[in-house]
């Protein structure tokens, strides 16, 4: 789990999770979003499937990611409310 939330930790991972927390994306949606490259924001994904945070879909030569299941959604949501709170 330390390894999980280290992970997080990463700015630009999270602002991936933030836009596909809306909707799915292609790599040069994202990029441009983003102002990265598509290389780093292809980078990015690559670390979040392999961490089961993102999948995708492919439709002809365009390929779409989101949030891989609602666990992530809610995890997501769960600290942006938590974040968000007024002590």
């Amino acid at each position: 789990m330390a390894e999980f939330f280290s992970f997080l930790g990463d700015a630009n991972r999270l602002r991936v999770l933030s836009l596909l927390a809306n909707k799915e994306f292609c790599v040069s949606d994202l990029a441009a979003l983003l102002e990265m490259s598509e290389s780093a924001v292809s980078h990015q994904l690559r670390n979040l499937r392999v961490m089961r945070l993102v999948s995708y879909r492919k439709q002809g030569r365009n390929v779409f990611y989101r949030l891989h299941d609602s666990h992530v959604f809610h995890l997501y949501q769960a600290v942006a409310e938590h974040l968000d709170e007024k002590d």
